[in-house]
């Protein structure tokens, strides 16, 4: 199976669950292009990594990041971030 071929819908942002285990879980996103994953924070320490596609990933403490291919950003625990659509983009969020 593809990452691509994991969501068919058309929204703007997707989310849905890859896989799950005893102690985190990977979770595939699609951001299309000008899609905006709305601010939000995580309980957890979490990994996010651009697979395809170009995003910016903010966060309220000023990091500011562009990801491309390959590129990937650590996220903190209960700091607000947001992520907005650049290309049409795959993403993995690992926790």
């Amino acid at each position: 199976m593809n990452i691509k071929e994991v969501h068919t819908d058309t929204k703007e942002v997707s989310a849905k669950p890859l896989f799950q285990s005893v102690e985190g879980t990977v979770t595939s996103l699609q951001i299309l292009e000008n899609g905006e994953l709305k601010a939000h924070t995580t309980k957890v320490p979490a990994l996010l990594v651009c697979v395809s596609g170009e995003v910016v990933f903010e966060n309220e403490k000023g990091n500011k990041q562009i990801l491309l291919n390959g590129d990937f950003v650590e996220i903190q625990p209960l700091v607000a971030h947001w992520i907005l659509g650049v290309k049409n983009s795959h993403l993995l969020l690992f926790k």
